[in-house]
């Protein structure tokens, strides 16, 4: 059996590896395959992978299980082969993901990047900040990553609401059609969610317009899930402060005014992008991968309704 990973110390990675494997190497689509296709029955992709990445596995006859170093499977969903399982990198991205949005707020609500600004000025800026404690903060977004913020936000002595595509009584979680009235009571709103056809906008002018005035929006999820022109609106006036780590488009282009807002903080979709990310990833593909070789049903398998 072969499987074609995107690194060369993916295979080190992925612990004993079972009997009769062959692994080798294909960095991007674009790239020249390291042998022929036939035989690849298990792919793993590249991390950030494009739209067109997809219509590789039209070219691997034998493929039967694409497993993404991604916990997003937009790019993929509706694009493989009825017979190919699609798996996403679900739990590998908690920790980094959480720590980036807890970083975004703190550093909101204690105006690190206007001191960041005054620094690079030279500036002794003194002025009183906002404060974490006290503060109401909506997750939208219910999976791993969303209860692992929760949990990083509890010590802060906030209150915390998560939101869900459907309601969880037990666990306290609202349906996102509890949206509207959530987002008029919350100081803080983290978007960390799947992006998919129901998602695609959901923070839209209507969405932005509940948000009392002085909120923040934090997106560590995917740009297209923020109308982009309706967010402008919004923080350009002052009326709300956002923090991206992702935009739409991306990258955001150079001439775009979210650059210039000194309420608007962004950063270059390195929410994942940590150290730990490629252990913890080719981990689980290894894990995936003995699970397809003996027969175990897959985990995190990307289902029509993502």
């Amino acid at each position: 059996m072969k499987i074609w990973i995107p690194h060369e110390h993916g295979a080190g990675l992925m612990g004993d590896l079972p009997s009769g494997t062959t692994v080798e190497v294909l960095p991007g689509a674009d790239a020249p395959m390291p042998s022929a296709p036939d035989g690849v029955r298990f792919w793993v992709p590249p991390f950030l992978a494009r739209d067109d990445v997809a219509t590789l596995a039209a070219r691997l006859p034998d493929l039967e299980v694409v497993q993404l170093l991604s916990a997003g499977a937009e790019v993929w969903t509706g694009q493989l082969p009825a017979h190919v399982t699609l798996c996403d990198a679900r739990g590998v991205h908690d920790s980094s993901t959480a720590e980036w949005a807890m970083t975004a707020i703190l550093s909101h609500v204690r105006g690190f990047p206007a001191f960041g600004r005054a620094q690079a000025a030279r500036e002794w800026s003194y002025t009183p900040t906002d404060e974490l404690a006290g503060k109401r903060v909506l997750i939208v977004g219910a999976g791993s990553i969303g209860t692992a913020l929760a949990a990083r936000l509890h010590p802060f002595e906030v209150t915390v609401t998560l939101v869900a595509r459907r309601a969880r009584p037990d666990e306290q979680v609202h349906a996102v059609d509890a949206l509207p009235a959530l987002l008029p009571h919350a100081d803080i709103v983290v978007l960390i969610l799947p992006l998919t056809d129901t998602t695609r906008g959901l923070a839209d002018a209507a969405f932005l317009g509940a948000m009392p005035d002085g909120a923040l929006l934090v997106n560590a999820a995917r740009g297209a899930i923020v109308d982009t022109e309706a967010l402008l609106t919004e923080v350009s006036s002052g009326r709300l402060s956002a923090a991206l780590d992702v935009t739409d488009p991306e990258p955001l282009p150079a001439d775009h005014p979210l650059w210039t807002l000194p309420n608007v903080l962004i950063t270059p979709h390195v929410a994942g992008s940590v150290p730990g990310h490629h252990r913890r990833a080719y981990a689980l593909a290894g894990t995936q991968l003995h699970r397809f070789a003996t027969g175990i049903p897959l985990e995190n398998v990307v289902t029509d309704g993502y």
